[in-house]
């Protein structure tokens, strides 16, 4: 070999180093946005999509509707009015608990849409759900699946009272915060 050829061949494998090395680095720090981002959400994801890539696509997925969402605090008035009616829901539940499960799940929704998310159907609102509250989306997926477990006559009472504390975890979570999510207000105090 020429001299000339080994110093093209050395610039091609030094570009591509370059370009591998900048894949690895751009594909860990998505890794690492989003497993920081989601929390015990990530593992979910995974688990539910059938591998990291999969995992990773559907997170970023979400995480760019939610960002096109007008996610907004609940006004005082609003909050107040949801915190006197989960006190009925919560009330109800002595008497009717799978009525009273119903209702919680009803209120959710309508917090959710106050808050400004949409609420279509359950794994759309769960997903858009966790990427702002990664950590009480879990609460929320499994008091709805012992509500679906009850509509099949398959949960007892002590279950549809774990629902009630599954959909509280949430309620409170989208009831009390004042601001931005929490992650966002991270974001922006790093910066």
């Amino acid at each position: 070999m020429n001299q000339t050829t080994l110093i093209v061949v050395a610039v091609v494998v030094i570009v591509a180093v370059l370009v591998i090395t900048g894949l690895i680095w751009s594909r860990r720090r998505r890794f690492e946005h989003l497993r920081d981002r989601f929390g015990p959400e990530y593992e979910h994801a995974i688990a539910h999509e059938g591998g990291r890539a999969k995992a990773e696509a559907e997170l970023a997925k979400r995480e760019k509707r939610v960002s096109k969402l007008d996610i907004r605090p609940l006004e005082p008035a609003a909050r107040l009015n949801f915190i006197d009616r989960w006190k009925e829901v919560q009330a109800q539940f002595v008497d009717d608990p799978a009525r009273a499960v119903a209702s919680a799940d009803a209120l959710l929704g309508e917090v959710m849409t106050a808050r400004g998310y949409p609420v279509s159907d359950f794994d759309q609102r769960a997903g858009d759900i966790s990427v702002d509250h990664p950590e009480v989306v879990k609460h929320y997926r499994a008091g709805h699946d012992i509500a679906l477990r009850h509509a099949q006559g398959q949960a007892s009472t002590e279950d549809l009272r774990q629902a009630m504390i599954h959909y509280r975890a949430l309620f409170d979570e989208l009831v009390n915060e004042t601001d931005a999510p929490a992650v966002e207000r991270e974001t922006e105090a790093a910066h």
